[in-house]
């Protein structure tokens, strides 16, 4: 099929999400058939820098050999089996190899339970909370406590937690309600607890930065506050590093910059260096044993999907956290995480259409100023973007940068050149001359 075909068929046929379609059928978006490296190729040749490493999952960029060759070869044995009553080798070394690289400290997370996305990880989560509560006889204890402007998911469950009006509101009448506190606000979520903590099942967050909101910030020491509050008054944490695994803030995990072991830890889009859906849930031993009992006491975890633990996603993980040590991935991205800084110091902060530049590790949100919200600005500067041959995405005006973690020092220049010339572009105003592309 020609481009015009594909284009045609996509009109006809698809539903993409988080895109009003009306205005996605005014539009020629590229149409993606391959990738090598940190570049998209489309239907008609042109080649784009993954500058979100499709949605913050591509960790090692696209066609990785290690990773080819892992599922390939998973392809000559199985491509899925159950693990209702059954398991199989990828299931347990990916399980063995992800608790080997957790957090730990004053406690350890030692069981993994998968699934197959962040929101079901996070689901998982939460029903883990309340029916360990529930068989240890803490009836009481059916509340959530949940970060204003958090994302933890689009199922209902992990909608129930989450804190974005835009996403969220419009099915509240679906949902559980939860308890909802500020962010950084230590001192009011301790009257939270210290008044209704004993409702409480678990506190969800997302740690250090709140992806979906725009890359907003935690200051330092909020989170190993939060960790200090849950141990006081007996909640269960819940950390959600979907967004934040697999070195995006810098180390492989973001809990460890301030020596936090959540009880409950979920990832999900980097597992599989974004070859194959696959997520995790993991947990504590205290939480593991509470659902251990006789079979006619029915403290079984009722909880499962169709592809729990698929073979062959299991392998391309396996292959994932391999690289890392491999390649030493995350010593490898500090001297690339300070030169980000400093390009995006020299070619963006200047433009006057910024209003802030937030970043953690190689997570980045450049916030523009107001514009009126028909204007669709940030949109613009996508599109903009995309002209001068990258691939950003806007959370409304906030345009988001998120490479994958093998990027170049020069393909990294050009992303960041790229952005500033399409936010001066998009917005009218003029780019500092350093910013200018050849």
């Amino acid at each position: 099929m020609t481009t015009a075909d594909l284009r045609a068929a996509d009109r006809e046929a698809l539903w993409h999400p988080f895109t009003q379609q009306q205005g996605w059928s005014a539009e020629d978006a590229p149409i993606i058939e391959r990738g090598d490296g940190c570049f998209l190729y489309d239907t008609d040749g042109n080649a784009y820098i993954d500058g979100v490493s499709s949605l913050w999952c591509t960790v090692h960029g696209h066609r990785h050999p290690a990773l080819d060759a892992a599922v390939r070869a998973q392809l000559d044995r199985v491509a899925h089996t159950t693990m209702l009553g059954l398991s199989h080798p990828p299931a347990i070394e990916l399980a063995q190899k992800l608790l080997a690289v957790a957090p730990s400290g004053d406690r350890q997370l030692t069981r993994v339970f998968y699934s197959d996305n962040g929101s079901t990880a996070n689901e998982i989560a939460l029903k883990m909370a309340f029916q360990f509560h529930k068989i240890a006889g803490n009836e009481q204890r059916t509340k959530f406590v949940y970060l204003n402007n958090s994302y933890h998911g689009d199922t209902l469950g992990s909608v129930s937690v989450g804190g974005i009006d835009l996403f969220h509101t419009l099915f509240r009448p679906l949902l559980f309600d939860g308890i909802r506190t500020a962010p950084g606000d230590v001192e009011g979520l301790e009257r939270i607890l210290a008044e209704r903590g004993h409702e409480v099942a678990a506190l969800i967050m997302e740690p250090l930065v709140q992806g979906a909101a725009g890359i907003l910030l935690h200051p330092d020491g909020y989170l190993r506050a939060v960790r200090e509050l849950c141990d006081k008054y007996d909640i269960i944490m819940i950390c959600d590093e979907v967004a934040t695994g697999f070195g995006r803030t810098g180390t492989m995990f973001a809990c460890e910059q301030e020596g936090v072991v959540p009880d409950l830890m979920n990832v999900a889009k980097g597992l599989t260096g974004g070859y194959l859906p696959l997520a995790a849930t993991l947990a504590t031993e205290r939480i593991y044993e509470g659902f251990l009992g006789r079979f006619e006491e029915f403290r079984t975890f009722f909880h499962g999907h169709t592809y729990t633990g698929n073979p062959l996603a299991c392998a391309a993980a396996i292959a994932t956290l391999q690289v890392f040590e491999d390649e030493q991935t995350l010593a490898a991205l500090a001297p690339k995480i300070e030169l980000l800084g400093e390009l995006l110091d020299e070619h963006v902060a200047p433009l006057t259409s910024v209003a802030e530049i937030r970043r953690r590790g190689t997570m980045v949100g450049i916030e523009l100023t107001d514009f009126p919200l028909a204007s669709r600005m940030g949109h613009q500067v996508t599109l903009a973007a995309r002209e001068r041959g990258a691939i950003v995405r806007p959370l409304g005006d906030t345009i988001v940068l998120m490479p994958p973690l093998s990027i170049s020092e020069d393909e990294l220049r050009r992303l960041v050149a790229i952005t500033a010339e399409a936010i001066a572009v998009a917005t009218g105003v003029e780019a500092p001359v350093a910013a200018q592309l050849a």
